[in-house]
């Protein structure tokens, strides 16, 4: 039998042993099942871990590829989702006490969808309360920890999953995106993540929290893992209104680690104040080796970034009060002190400001369409601070404390009311050995030059080859 290195380990090397048949799919969800239980003990990852489905799944992965049926490259891979994303048969928390005992009748397209290309379905994530949070702190199924360092958050809503794939319990986690909820814990936790066009993945199946923000998508450990799910997760769904009918690309076959003459845009306003010093040097050193790759980095002026991010708050504020305004009136109490109180302050906007943030929301894309007429991407940071601690309220950025909340949601939340695709990718680490994210951004529906720029980046200079071990 090929043995496994979880600490290193991807979708890529690992789907290679699976179809040589070096290594079968019920060795490789023992294996991972092994991680789960000591990743549970120390960071809390996981709400459910179906272990005997796993098992199941994994018997009839192996006799498929025993019998010359592969798949592709996810047959036999574990992965994780965000315990909002509905399973038949299993239950979907969404991380509240309130639905504790709610079981779905249906998978969620993107799970059938990974499924049906024989990946194997090993647990549902932790995820902040009803994905209304960007800490993981959770007062009904415990705290996310990070794995770097388990007295820091791990980022949020999707903290569970993101930790999943850092530790080696799973090399796929399907999180959800509201104002970054994706990419803040891939920063935070050193792994990949795409937050897609919105439309690009299905949300049938996906609990809400806001409409018209929320972005399903992977979360992997390397920019080329996530082209590889990205490709099977995405594709018109005439089950969501909001998905659209655009061809879906070879996104991993695009992947040629070749950037010359790509034309880089790197914000001259927001982006990069109130920002870490250690965050900001560790992406501008990523944008320079971009550079010495052979693209083309130029300054560009996005105005109204200020009035952008406010009118993101308020309509994810506005929309979340009316998705869980039933829960909020009847069962308040059951709802955890932060989410309730950001409820409290969303059921009070008025209709007259949620209208006049919608129409910002034009404006920001026309701004960002004329921007993409001059480059082809966007790089900024991922998050503007590397992960705080448990216990903090606030962090002091530039000499001014700072919600945590407000830090971690700088950079990501803007591209959510531009509906824009938008990788994680990481960049190194802090003095403290904290992970520094990168964010790369493009046009609506070019998540193939966004994966490119990102994996020509990680291929050529960060190379992530030992993330956090519990062995």
């Amino acid at each position: 039998m090929t043995s496994i290195d979880l600490n290193t380990t991807t979708i890529t090397r690992l789907s290679q042993h699976i179809q040589k048949k070096e290594i079968s799919p019920v060795e490789v969800i023992d294996i991972f099942l092994n991680r789960i239980e000591q990743a549970q003990e120390k960071l809390n990852p996981f709400i459910t871990i179906l272990d005997e489905q796993a098992r199941q799944a994994a018997k009839k992965a192996e006799d498929e590829i025993t019998k010359g049926r592969y798949r592709g490259p996810l047959h036999g891979i574990p992965f994780a989702a965000k315990d909002l994303f509905f399973t038949a048969g299993v239950k979907t928390t969404c991380g509240t006490r309130i639905l504790a005992d709610f079981v779905p009748n249906e998978d969620a397209t993107v799970i059938s969808r990974l499924v049906d290309a024989g990946a194997i379905l090993i647990g549902k994530a932790n995820m902040h309360e009803f994905a209304f949070g960007t800490t993981n702190l959770n007062p009904h199924y415990g705290n996310v920890r990070n794995p770097w360092n388990s007295d820091c958050v791990s980022g949020g809503s999707s903290g569970g999953s993101a930790v999943a794939v850092a530790t080696g319990c799973a090399l796929l986690a399907l999180g959800t995106d509201t104002g970054g909820s994706i990419r803040i814990p891939a920063a935070l936790c050193g792994i990949a993540a795409i937050k897609p066009t919105f439309g690009r993945i299905s949300k049938h199946g996906v609990y809400p929290l806001c409409w018209s923000l929320d972005h399903p998508g992977p979360m992997t450990r390397t920019v080329a893992d996530t082209a590889i799910a990205l490709e099977c997760l995405a594709g018109y769904d005439p089950k969501d209104p909001c998905s659209q009918s655009v061809r879906v690309g070879d996104y991993a076959a695009g992947l040629t680690g070749d950037i010359r003459g790509v034309r880089v845009g790197v914000p001259d306003t927001f982006y990069f104040d109130a920002i870490d010093p250690e965050v900001k040097a560790g992406v501008e050193a990523a944008i320079d080796r971009i550079r010495e790759l052979g693209a083309t980095v130029m300054p560009i002026h996005i105005p109204d970034l200020e009035t952008a991010a406010a009118a993101t708050l308020m309509i994810l504020s506005a929309e979340a009060a009316a998705c869980l305004e039933k829960f909020h009136r009847t069962r308040p109490d059951e709802i955890g002190k932060d989410v309730r109180e950001r409820l409290d302050l969303g059921a009070l906007h008025l209709a007259a400001s949620y209208l006049k943030a919608q129409r910002i929301r034009r404006k920001v894309q026309r701004n960002f369409a004329e921007a993409f007429s001059r480059v082809d991407v966007l790089i900024t940071p991922g998050v503007s601070i590397a992960a705080p601690r448990l216990s903090d309220n606030t962090v002091r950025v530039d000499e001014a404390d700072i919600p945590v909340g407000v830090a971690l949601t700088r950079c990501t939340r803007i591209f959510n009311l531009a509906g824009l695709p938008s990788v994680s990718v990481p960049v190194g680490l802090t003095e403290s050995g904290l992970p520094i994210g990168m964010q790369v951004a493009g046009k609506a529906f070019d998540e193939a030059t966004v994966l490119r720029v990102a994996e020509a980046y990680q291929r050529h200079i960060y190379q992530t080859e030992h993330w956090p071990d519990l062995s």
